[in-house]
Order: structure tokens, then sequence, then C-alpha cells
């Protein structure tokens, strides 16, 4: 139990961290830590190497003010070798203090070089001792184990596929464990992406450098784990599952489960005999599938919530354009822009937010190409039609047929187009009392007489 009574608490992202996904996961971490306002920081160090690293803290802190309704600090602690100057303490002093710790996307290796010499782990190690919520997503949350994935230095550089030394925060609390985020990735389509993207033969290769008692706790894109180590207890939300993996075989806990830490901790996968990758769900209680022959599982098909929602919206408004309902096509539009917007504080770098913008702007051109007839001004969509006519009616007057004239002068004149026979010719234009207001203009006809 906390010293001082409050709550202990450590979520794990797996992805998604400051999209609409977790946004209700976020505000109900905050609420257990009290009504009023709470001090929260947000740790840049992750991505503090990248020369966009203001921008990612801004968007950051506006979608926990916009979406979450907090007030979230930068604890910039970039470099480790800053440390002595007054910036440096005073970002070290606003996570002592802080009962909210979050840190996201960026390289988990980097990061861990410049907390190491410093503070850091052992601030976090005491709010989930004594007391305080911490909040690890994606780079961050590889962090948290007793060993770390380098992901950028074995998927971008090509090195070795092995692990390195994590913060340890777990084991004393009873998981001896590397924590994997992006466990679903399928980003890369053709190719395995899953595991932050290791892929199933290269965590094979790591997991077999792990001692007896190592495990993998795997979490899925947009879903949360969250440990409450004053109840005991292990909750998943969002919208995948978490697993626990030993040497290759994987036990499931899916989304809205809530079970002990210790038996979490103690899950099983299938017996040994099983195939290798396969995978037993623990609502079920049954298996989800046998692998692929040579013991390597079935790439998953992750689905991306935000592309999921380009697509109902794209069809919608494919069904609106082929209804000619130009209402429901434009609100389509509209939503989709909204959904940008909810997006646009997502600080996790890919192509997605690229394609929703693709698909808008694929909206906004139709748009425009039908709207482009009617843009066009009435006396060019009408000639067609009522030169013609005046030209029917031209013929009628030459032939004496005054009668034809003046019917076809009066069903013009119904429609809102005046007919005016002048020394020059016959001229017309809309009424200002029609539907259309068109400029006088001449038409091809001349003038034989009046009708």
């Amino acid at each position: 139990m906390a010293l001082n009574g409050e709550a202990r608490l450590l979520a794990i992202m797996g992805s998604g961290e400051t999209t609409p996904t977790m946004m209700k996961v976020h505000r109900q971490l905050f609420e257990r830590l009290g009504r009023g306002a709470v001090p929260a920081v947000l740790l840049d160090t992750p991505y503090g190497f990248q020369a966009n690293a203001p921008d990612i803290s801004a968007r950051a802190v506006s979608y926990f003010r916009e979406s979450v309704h907090r007030q979230v600090e930068i604890a910039s602690l970039g470099r480790a070798e800053q440390s002595g100057s007054v910036a440096f303490e005073a970002a070290l002093a606003r996570v002592s203090e802080a009962r909210w710790v979050f840190a996201g996307p960026g390289s988990p290796t980097y990061a861990l070089r410049q907390w190491r010499p410093t503070i850091v782990p052992k601030l976090l190690a005491h709010k989930l001792l004594y007391g305080g919520c911490v909040v690890f997503a994606s780079a961050a949350a590889l962090t948290l184990g007793r060993w770390t994935v380098p992901v950028y230095e074995v998927y971008k550089v090509g090195a070795d596929p092995v692990w390195a030394e994590g913060l340890d925060l777990l084991t004393p609390l009873g998981m001896t464990v590397a924590v994997i985020p992006h466990f679903d990735n399928a980003e890369g389509g053709t190719h395995d992406t899953r595991y932050c993207y290791l892929g199933e033969e290269r965590l094979r290769v790591m997991e077999a450098q792990l001692p007896p008692d190592g495990w993998v706790l795997g979490v899925d894109e947009h879903t949360a784990c969250i440990f409450d180590f004053d109840a005991g207890t292990a909750t998943v939300l969002g919208l995948g599952t978490v697993t626990i993996r030993r040497h290759g075989r994987s036990a499931t806990v899916p989304a809205g489960k809530t079970l002990a830490i210790e038996e979490l901790v103690q899950l099983e996968p299938p017996v040994a005999g099983s195939n290798p990758g396969e995978a037993r769900t623990l609502a079920a209680g049954t298996s989800t599938g046998s692998a692929r022959e040579g013991g390597a599982a079935p790439v998953a098909v992750a689905r991306s919530p935000l592309l999921e929602e380009v697509r109902r919206l794209s069809t919608a408004f494919d069904v609106a354009l082929a209804a000619r309902d130009a209402e429901a096509a434009t609100a389509a539009t509209l939503e989709l822009e909204e959904t940008l917007h909810s997006w646009s504080a997502d600080t996790f770098q890919s192509d997605e937010v690229d394609q929703a913008r693709g698909a808008l702007r694929r909206m906004v051109v139709r748009l425009g190409e039908l709207a482009a007839p009617g843009l066009r001004h009435p006396r060019d969509v009408l000639a067609p039609w009522v030169e013609p006519l005046l030209a029917e009616r031209a013929e009628a007057r030459r032939s004496h047929r005054f009668t034809d004239g003046d019917r076809i002068r009066e069903r013009l004149d119904a429609l809102g187009v005046e007919v005016r026979d002048t020394p020059t010719g016959t001229e017309w234009h809309l009424r200002a009392d029609g539907a259309q207001d068109g400029g006088v203009g001449p038409g091809p006809c001349e003038q034989t007489g009046s009708a």
C-alpha cells in the first residue's frame, strides 16, 4: 500500500497514446489520482534526439489539454550531459513532484542511455512503490522490463537481435519480463513486423537468450494494460489484447478483462507439445489456431482505428454520391476532417495520417468536380435548350405561324425566360423574379415581326 494512501498505477500502452483510442483510459487514470489538479509531466527523453522534438511535445501537451482536459508540463531531459544545469535539475524536480508521469515514442536505447546516469529510474520506481501513476507507451514501454528490445538498432540498422538492459522496474513487483509494445503491428504488409518490428524469427532468437524464468509481456497497438498494485489487479483496455509469451508459446488476455496480477504472471500458454506460436485466449480457454508448418504463426492483420474510420467515411461518401445526396456526401467529408483533427496529436510516426489526408483530398476533389456544372452561368446552362426554341419560333414567324411562335414565347415566359424582339434581332434573358438571374444577351434569331 502506498505510504500516503495514493494509488500505485502503471499503464503500459502498445500505441495510440495520444489518439482518440486512449482518451478514456487517460481520463480514468487521472480520476484515480483525485478530482482536483494533478501535477503531471511528460518526459521528452525517448524522442529528445529528434529535430522535431519540440513539435512532438507541443502536440502531446495539446492532446492532453484538449482531449483529456488535463494540464501537462514538459520535463525536458534530452541529454544526460546536461545534468547539473539549472534547467536539467528543474526538470528532475518536476518529475519528482509529479503524481502522473508519461513517456512515449522514440528510441528506447537512447532513453535508457540518458536516464541511467540520473535519478530518473529511482524516481519512477518510487512512484510505483509508494504512490503515483506511470504511463509508458511505445518506445518508453520497452524500457520498463529487465530486458529491452533495441528496435532502431535491429530493425533499422541491422544489428544482431540481442536484448539490451532495461530499467528493470517490474522485477521488484514480481515480473521478470521484457515488455514489447506494438505487439500486433502489421505495417510491414508482406513481411512480418509483429512484436515491435522484430517479427517471429528474430523474436525466437531473442527468446532463446532469456533465462528460464524470463518471459515476454506483449501489448497490442491501441491497447493498454493497467496494473493497480494496491488492488493487485491487471486490466486490459482498448482495441486489442495483452499477451503472455513464454519461449514461443502465448496466452492472451482480451480487452475488458481484469484479473489478479499473480494470475497474469502465472498464466500458462498451451502445454508443451503444442505447435510453437500457438496462442490461447484466456477468456475462451481454447486455442486460437495452430501455427503454419515449420512453427511460424500466421501473420496477424492488425486494424488501424484511424484507417478503419477512413474506410467507413469513404464508403459513406461514395454511397452518398451514387445516391446524388449532396448533404450526406458533405457530412462524410466534414466528419473525416474532424477525425483528422482528433488524430492530429498522435506522436507515433506512420503514414496513416497521410493516407487519411489523401482520402479527404479525394472527397474535396470529387465534390469540386460535381459542383463545377452548378457554378456555370445560368445562361450557359440554359442556352442549349432556349436557343433551339427561339430558332423554332423564328421559323414559325417566317412561315406566318404566329400562333406557334406565341406559344413558344409563352412557354419560355412561364419558365422565367423573357424574350425580346429588337431591331437587331431577338434577345432573351432570365427574369429577376425567375428561378435564376442571368444577364441579357442576344440570341441567334433575328426579329421577323411582332408576336
